[in-house]
C-alpha cells in the first residue's frame, strides 16, 4: 500500500508550509511516529512525524519549496517491493499539468470531488484544525465527507457539518497568533542594506503576518494613553537585575497583576459572547534574528514569583529565536505587550492581536520636569502607555481604570512585585 505525507496544519492560519529539511532520505525505513521531515510554521520549525510504518519512498517537495496545506509532499510504501511503483507514482504527479492558481480575497475551498474520508486501513484523515473545530462543535468525523485532497476531512467540511458557514465578508476572529503586533522588541536586528529595485517574496513569518493584519484590522478597536511615573520601577529594577530580574519580567508583572484586577481586559470577543480567561497569560513581542515578530508567552504571569518569571523569559526569548517554541508557548496569549522604549520612541498605537481584547504599547522612560502637589517644579523619569482595545469587548471607563491601576502599582506599589 502507498500512503501519501501530506503537509500539515501547523496554525489555525497556516494556509501552506515550507519544508526547512527532510530527516529521512528516499528509501529509509520509517516507523509510525517517527520524525520524517521538519516544516517552517508561521513561527517555529516543527517536527512531522509520519503516521505510518514502511519506507519513505518519493520526496515530492524538496527542503527549501512549499506546499499548501493538505498537499501530498511525499510518498510512503508499506513494503520495499512497493517503492518502485511509489516512484513511478510520484512521476506521473510531477508530469500532471499544473492547475491554474486563483488569487481571491478569501480562498474557496479546494475544488475536488468529495470522497469517503477513511483509507483503506480504516484511519480516518482529516486536518488537525479539522479534528480540533470538530471537538468544538461536537461533530461526529465519521460523518463527514472530505472535499480535500484524497478525501481529508477539511475544517470547512466540519463547519458545513454544522451549518455554521458564512459567505459573508464579516470579520473572522481566529485563535491567537504570535505575529500580530507591529513593534519590534530589545536587541532587534536593524537592516544595513537592502535589496532595492528587487521583489523579494515575502516570507513564511511576513506571510503570516500579514495575514493577522487584515484579520485584526477589522475589529472596532480604540485607543486610551496614560503618563506613567516610572523612577520607583527603575530604582527596582537596579535592586534586582544583578539576580537576574529583567525589565521585561517587571512590566509583565506588573501588568499581570493589574489585570487580576480587571478580568475585562484579559477577556476576548468570541462569537458565542464576551470569553473570561481563566489564566492570565502576558505575550511580549520579540523580534526575530531573520526579521518578523514572534510573542512569547509568560503564562500565569500573575502566580509567579518575579525571579521565575525572568527565568522562564529568558528562556523563552532563547528558545524563540532559535525557532523551538511549542505552539502553546506563542499563542496562548490572552494580553500582550509590545515595548519600543529601547529605540527611544516615546509613543505609539499597537495594533490588536486575534481573539485578545487588548494590548499595551510601552514606551520609552524620560527625565520630564512635572510640578509636585505643592507647585514645586522637580524632575521625574515618565513613559507614555496606549492602550488599544476591542470596543466590543472593553469600553472607555474599563481602560481608563486599568491603566489608573498600572501606574498606582508602578508609581506607589511596585514593591509588591517581589511579594
Amino acid at each position: 500500500m502507498i500512503r501519501d505525507i501530506f503537509m500539515p496544519a501547523l496554525s489555525s492560519t497556516m494556509t501552506e508550509g515550507k519544508i526547512v529539511s527532510w530527516v529521512k532520505s528516499p528509501g529509509e525505513k520509517v516507523s509510525k511516529g517517527e520524525t520524517v521531515l521538519v516544516v517552517e510554521s508561521d513561527k517555529a520549525d516543527m517536527d512531522v512525524e509520519s503516521f505510518y510504518d514502511g519506507y519513505l519512498a518519493v520526496i515530492l517537495v524538496e527542503a527549501g519549496q512549499e506546499a499548501p496545506v493538505g498537499e501530498a509532499i511525499a510518498y510512503i510504501a508499506e513494503t520495499e517491493a512497493e517503492i518502485e511503483l511509489a516512484k513511478a507514482q510520484g512521476k506521473t504527479a510531477a508530469a500532471a499539468p499544473s492547475k491554474p492558481v486563483e488569487t481571491p480575497e478569501i480562498a474557496p475551498p479546494p475544488v475536488s470531488i468529495p470522497v469517503a474520508a477513511v483509507k483503506d486501513n480504516g484511519r480516518l484523515v482529516a486536518s488537525p484544525r479539522a479534528k480540533k473545530l470538530a471537538k468544538e462543535l461536537k461533530v461526529d468525523l465519521k460523518t463527514l465527507v472530505g472535499s480535500g485532497p484524497h478525501g481529508r476531512i477539511t475544517a470547512e467540511d466540519v463547519e458545513k457539518a454544522t451549518g455554521k458557514v458564512s459567505t459573508a465578508p464579516a470579520p473572522v476572529i481566529t485563535p491567537p497568533q504570535p505575529v500580530s503586533v507591529p513593534v519590534a522588541a530589545p536587541k532587534a536586528p536593524i537592516p544595513t542594506s537592502a535589496p532595492v529595485g528587487r521583489t523579494v517574496p515575502l516570507t513564511t513569518v511576513q506571510k503570516a503576518v500579514a495575514q493577522n493584519m487584515s484579520v485584526s484590522l477589522q475589529v472596532p478597536t480604540f485607543q486610551v494613553g496614560y503618563t506613567i511615573t516610572t523612577d520607583p520601577l527603575d530604582q527596582l529594577y537596579q535592586q534586582l537585575k544583578s539576580k537576574g530580574v529583567t525589565m521585561t519580567a517587571l512590566l509583565a508583572k506588573a501588568v499581570a497583576n493589574t489585570l487580576a484586577k480587571h478580568p475585562i481586559v484579559n477577556a476576548s470577543y468570541s462569537d458565542a459572547g464576551i470569553q473570561y480567561h481563566g489564566a492570565i497569560n502576558v505575550a511580549v513581542a520579540v523580534a526575530m534574528p531573520d526579521g518578523g515578530l514572534i510573542t512569547p508567552v509568560l503564562r500565569s504571569a500573575n502566580q509567579m514569583d518575579i525571579y521565575s518569571l525572568s527565568r522562564s523569559w529568558k528562556d523563552l526569548v532563547d528558545r524563540a529565536r532559535s525557532k523551538q517554541l511549542q505552539p502553546e508557548e506563542y499563542n496562548s496569549g490572552t494580553f500582550t505587550i509590545s515595548n519600543l522604549g529601547m529605540f527611544g520612541v516615546d509613543r505609539f498605537t499597537a495594533i490588536l492581536p486575534p481573539n485578545q481584547g487588548a494590548i499595551l504599547a510601552v514606551g520609552a522612560s524620560r527625565p520630564q520636569i512635572v510640578v509636585n502637589k505643592d507647585g514645586l517644579f522637580g524632575v521625574q523619569k515618565q513613559m507614555t502607555v496606549n492602550l488599544t482595545s476591542d470596543h466590543r469587548v472593553i469600553y472607555g471607563a474599563d481602560a481608563a481604570s486599568f491603566l489608573q491601576d498600572l501606574a498606582k502599582l508602578i508609581e506607589t506599589e511596585v514593591q509588591s512585585l517581589t511579594m
